[in-house]
């Protein structure tokens, strides 16, 4: 689609545009623009979410009917336009693709084509008034310069100020009803304007209203709720309106998207005969406002999840990941927008979108990209239902994962825990709320057993996201006034919301050291690495080796063989070993560095290096029922980037004292060749088995995610040879996959020798 331009006039229309042209002379840029007679009957505003008063999506009101401008040809000249009709002084930028939500009603102007200078929009080339070819999703927005025009004083702008700035909505709930747990999830519905918290007015309040306020508080729907007792409430209080006439689809994700209509300041008819709106809404899984609510959801039959997130250092935020044909796969970001978001946010028990995420924000997956240009109108129950194109790997690439940020609701938690003595807001000591009937006090919480999966919880719960460490001894930081120890015996398994959830001992405190430099603490960390192992290559590269012992001194010296080993005929007989090569990737958002500093480095005199880890990396041989019959023992690892992604520089290297650690976007390949990397399976016998590795088995080093770092494959001996098939992350598949995780291969397993 192009402009059209003087030069495709008829010859008279040309001659007029000329003649014109000599009469007006050459236009220069204004600071106060001249009201002409083109702009007449015309209206401006900004509109849409997120934004600030000096940018949106423009609208424009033409013949009553309130319109958009379609983003082809669109430019920071057409920008600085709009902007001067809209009372700025100049444009800092523009947007394309409904950045700011799509619009409703007509699409006024497509191609719009303006030199910047031009005192009116209706000056600017286009294809003419409501003549255009596209649709909401290209609805162009503008970013204005804060600073007015001198002077200017325009009936025909919507100030904006006023128009759309409902970014903040809160129930209160009823008075008199009792104290209510947190999350509130009942009451009258608040919206807070330049001015302060208003109350709505309920004329016409619809359950497509409820929904998306109960979206924006956190909550996945709605239900009905009994307005009589609120009615009869209304009567004998006072209340301030300040918006009338909300009109949602129910599909928008944040109330400023819907139609919303102001009262005047000097307006003294606010909402005759009605009452303020109220909401109820339903809380997710995870949310429940008590115990009796969770069991009872959680007795409902539950369906297959189809739908999960990875990499968020936040509940309710991460890289979006969906399961088909029984594997776990990313999302790409073509098309991907607010409404997608929102299904996938409700889909998981939270509320509507805050954020849609593109670029990889919350890191790359790693294996299948399962759908593209995902397109949902927001009402749909699952991002399943919604209209999407399969993928091929050349279509799009991990670079390119479309990720969420979805709202919550407020529970407080992060109220009941602080940290204390640290050097900055992120570290410390932790300090608990506790208290029963009687009133509340803070406390310590008791070292012993506290480690990364305890420290991550407390993270999460203060809102800062991963644990770099959980630290069990916190005498260099000053406790303060606090020495009291409330809490011990805690133990989390990481996915806990609050300290409250994971287990701990009761009243009674049970504390092997009392004193308060034995207590928890946190460094806390926005960022964290996440290791995956490239499960395919150990499938294609395992064999057996039978090595002879006069080789394996120096494997033998760093207790890499089996405890059989020892009463071996050495030097004569030889060993069997299961090899096959690990490439561990970090798909994080920070590096992995090792959790012990350079001064307890060890150095190893057969490999030449120093080992950073003494615990990296499990490998195992297991009977179908779990049973451990081989193990590897690797003494320790050396940690570095043997290669990268394009465009990412290795950091870490084992050779001369150097770093250690994996890069984001670099992996860390141990070879089959090189000593200890096996299993020593000389005393395994025939059978079906399991080959495990583990990756950071003892949480040593915080993760973002810790649920990936397992591999498995299906493994067939009989004595001389051995077939190793259906390697897999430990997450990669569905539950019912993994529950029919085979026991041995089939017959057209790829046989290893």
């Amino acid at each position: 689609m192009r402009p059209v331009s003087p030069w495709q006039w008829s010859p008279l229309g040309l001659l007029l545009f000329l003649l014109c042209c000599s009469c007006m002379g050459s236009p220069s840029p204004s600071t106060a623009p001249e009201k002409k007679a083109g702009s007449q009957g015309l209206r401006f505003r900004l509109a849409g979410f997120p934004r600030k008063p000096f940018e949106g999506r423009v609208e424009i009101q033409r013949a009553g009917e309130w319109g958009t401008i379609c983003d082809d040809d669109f430019t920071l000249q057409a920008a600085h336009v709009l902007c001067r009709e809209l009372g700025f002084t100049e444009a800092t930028g523009w947007t394309h693709s409904a950045k700011y939500g799509p619009g409703t009603g007509r699409i006024w102007l497509d191609n719009l084509s303006c030199s910047g200078t031009e005192q009116s929009v209706t000056e600017c080339a286009s294809r003419g008034w409501g003549n255009s070819d596209c649709t909401h999703d290209e609805d162009a927005g503008v970013i204005c310069k804060n600073q007015r025009l001198p002077g200017f004083s325009d009936s025909n702008v919507i100030e904006v100020e006023h128009h759309l700035q409902v970014e903040e909505v809160r129930l209160r709930p009823a008075v008199g009803r009792g104290r209510r747990p947190l999350p509130v999830t009942e009451g009258l519905v608040e919206v807070r304007l330049p001015d302060g918290w208003s109350q709505v007015c309920d004329k016409g309040w619809s359950s497509h209203n409820s929904h998306v306020v109960c979206g924006m508080l956190g909550f996945p729907s709605e239900k009905r709720v009994n307005t009589a007792f609120y009615r009869l409430l209304a009567q004998r209080q006072q209340h301030s309106f300040g918006l009338h006439g909300v009109a949602c689809m129910g599909t928008e994700a944040h109330l400023s998207l819907c139609s919303l209509e102001f009262y005047r300041a000097n307006d003294t008819t606010r909402c005759p005969g009605g009452a303020p709106a109220v909401v109820s809404c339903v809380p997710g899984l995870l949310y429940a406002a008590s115990s009796g609510q969770k069991k009872q959801q959680q007795s409902k039959p539950q369906g297959e999840v189809r739908v999960r997130l990875k990499g968020g250092s936040h509940p309710g935020e991460g890289r979006v990941e969906v399961l088909k044909a029984g594997t776990w796969g990313t999302v790409c970001d073509r098309k991907w927008d607010l409404q997608a978001a929102s299904v996938v946010c409700r889909e998981l028990g939270f509320g509507s979108a805050r954020e849609a995420l593109s670029g990889a924000r919350m890191g790359q997956g790693m294996g299948a990209i399962h759908l593209s240009e995902v397109r949902c109108s927001g009402q749909e129950p699952s991002l399943w239902r919604c209209p999407h194109k399969n993928i091929t790997a050349e279509d799009c690439s991990h670079s390119q994962d479309a990720g969420v940020r979805c709202n919550l609701p407020y529970t407080g938690v992060e109220t009941k825990i602080r940290l204390s003595g640290g050097r900055s807001r992120y570290e410390g000591r932790v300090e608990v709320q506790t208290g029963g009937p009687g009133p509340l006090r803070w406390g310590l919480i008791c070292g012993d057993g506290w480690g990364t999966l305890e420290a991550m919880v407390a993270c999460r719960q203060l809102g800062l996201g991963y644990a770099n460490h959980g630290l069990q001894e916190t005498w260099y930081w000053d406790s303060g006034n606090i020495t009291d120890v409330v809490m011990s015996g805690v133990r989390c398994t990481g996915t806990e919301l609050s300290l409250d959830q994971c287990a701990h001992h009761g009243i009674h405190i049970a504390c092997k050291r009392t004193e308060a430099r034995f207590t928890a603490g946190v460094i806390c960390s926005e960022t964290a690495s996440d290791l995956l192992l490239h499960s395919a290559l150990v499938q294609e590269t395992a064999y057996i080796e039978d090595r002879p012992l006069h080789m394996l001194y120096c494997a033998a010296e760093e207790n890499c063989l089996a405890s059989s080993a020892r009463s071996a005929n050495w030097p004569y007989g030889h060993r069997r070993l299961l090899r096959f090569s690990s490439q561990i990737h970090n798909l994080g958002r920070a590096d992995f560095r090792p959790k012990a500093g350079r001064h307890s480095w060890v150095w190893h005199e057969c490999h030449g290096h120093y080992h950073s880890m003494d615990i990296f990396t499990h490998y195992d041989i297991l009977t179908p029922n779990g049973t451990k019959v081989a193990e590897g023992h690797k003494a320790s690892f050396c940690l570095e980037d043997t290669e990268c992604q394009e465009e990412v520089a290795k950091r870490y290297e084992c050779a001369n004292f150097g770093e250690q650690g994996i890069t984001v976007g670099c992996w860390d390949l141990y070879r089959h060749d090189i000593d200890c990397q096996w299993i020593d399976i000389t005393d395994v016998k025939p059978g079906n088995y399991i080959l495990q590795v583990v990756i950071n088995p003892n949480f040593e080093v915080a993760e973002s995610d810790f649920t990936n770092n397992a591999m498995k494959c299906n493994c067939k001996y009989d004595g001389h040879r051995i077939w190793v098939h259906n390697c897999h992350i430990g997450d990669a598949f569905s539950e019912e996959a993994n529950r029919r995780f085979e026991r041995y291969p089939g017959q057209t397993s790829n046989q290893i020798v």
